[in-house]
């Protein structure tokens, strides 16, 4: 049977068809950020420049994609239609009539599909991981700035002694298959998954602790929503049975973060070390508060700016990342949409076929790129501030 194409400007047409969801939220989230972005802080200081426009509307494209994959997409990412095998862009599947916009893989998969539905996997996975990393970070990073002395000479040992081996390698030994067979990254999940409980418990603590009213309320939700995702996820226990990540998944999250915490700590710790010296952390020690209330409450607020900037680059820098290990088949089982295994799988055939490459190329660079540009604006209004 003959395969049937669609012009290049039915495919143009038909691809932005497909996103009309993410039309919709970017129109509702733009709109309403540009009406009111006088009254959203930071997030509406971005709207003042044509670089912070491009980041969020880049990040907040993918956002929506991610979100609404399973109405964009028009096929399974995993579905196979041996006649669609190696077509090019533009081919009608004979059963349904629906069209592979960007042709098929080697294993006659959509390629616009998989490529819609591995956002998934990169919005998941590298936000989460650098959120984690940030709360490793901090919580090491505030206490070795602040006190000094052994406690910042023990920790800045750990963390240059993690920051001194080879990332590459780093990663390539925490993923590899091996390394799921042994409880070494569950161990390592139990650990990394205590601290953001701590944190936030610490953070409420140190703020209502003479209002216990509120104080008890906000550390058992603390605690049982925290305690339900740990078990979640180092465990596999949750009873609800919504709260799962794959060992995979949990290998490349807690290689993630065990490589990401310690440049943390150290831009945490060097800000720490140089806001502690101001006027207004020296009225609170007057006030007598407690040193972690001036930590959580006086310096970290304070220290917003650079972190959040240096969040937005992790993210784009673990993006790549990801992509890389899915390049050299790493982590994520090999039928994962994700972009780096699509890039990889496509690579193999470039001589013969290039178009089931591009799209994952594509969408990587140009989610990395919109988180860079919401980095330098981030970096030019934290400047200003």
């Amino acid at each position: 049977m003959q395969t049937e194409y669609i012009s290049a400007f039915d495919i143009v047409v038909g691809v932005l068809w497909r996103f009309w969801p993410v039309w919709v939220g970017l129109l509702l989230v733009m709109g309403a950020s540009f009406a009111f972005k006088k009254k959203l802080g930071l997030y509406g200081q971005l709207f003042d420049s044509g670089v912070g426009i491009a980041g969020v509307f880049i990040c907040l494209f993918w956002l929506f994609t991610a979100i609404f994959a399973s109405t964009i997409s028009p096929f399974d990412p995993l579905a196979q239609v041996s006649i669609m095998k190696d077509t090019l862009p533009g081919a009608i599947e004979p059963a349904s009539k629906l069209v592979y916009y960007f042709g098929g893989d080697k294993l006659a998969r959509d390629v616009f599909s998989r490529m819609v539905f591995g956002s998934q996997i990169v919005l998941i996975i590298a936000p989460a991981a650098t959120g984690f990393a940030l709360m490793v970070g901090i919580t090491l990073g505030l206490p070795a700035g602040y006190y000094g002395g052994k406690i910042d000479t023990l920790l800045s040992f750990l963390a240059n002694l993690v920051l001194a081996f080879p990332v590459i390698l780093l990663f390539y030994l925490l993923v590899t298959p091996g390394i799921m067979d042994t409880p070494i990254p569950y161990a390592m999940a139990g650990l990394f998954f205590l601290f953001p409980i701590i944190f936030f418990s610490v953070l409420f603590w140190t703020r209502f602790k003479n209002r216990p009213d509120r104080l008890y309320i906000l550390l058992g939700i603390t605690l049982i929503v925290g305690g339900w995702i740990y078990v979640g996820l180092v465990f596999d226990k949750d009873p609800l049975h919504i709260v799962h990540i794959d060992p995979n998944q949990l290998n490349i999250f807690v290689a993630v973060v065990f490589a990401s915490s310690p440049g943390v700590f150290r831009i945490v710790r060097g800000l720490t070390m140089d806001i502690k010296t101001r006027d207004y952390v020296a009225a609170a020690q007057t006030r007598g508060e407690s040193p972690w209330y001036i930590m959580l409450w006086e310096i970290l607020p304070n220290a917003r700016g650079p972190l959040i900037v240096d969040a937005c680059l992790r993210i784009g820098y673990t993006t790549i990342l990801l992509g890389t290990l899915g390049y050299f088949g790493l982590g994520l089982a090999p039928e994962s949409p994700d972009w780096g295994t699509a890039i990889k799988d496509a690579s193999r055939l470039l001589r013969s076929f290039i178009h089931p490459a591009l799209p994952p190329t594509i969408a990587l660079m140009s989610f990395v790129l919109g988180l860079n540009l919401l980095a330098d604006s981030l970096r030019e209004q934290s400047m200003k501030d």
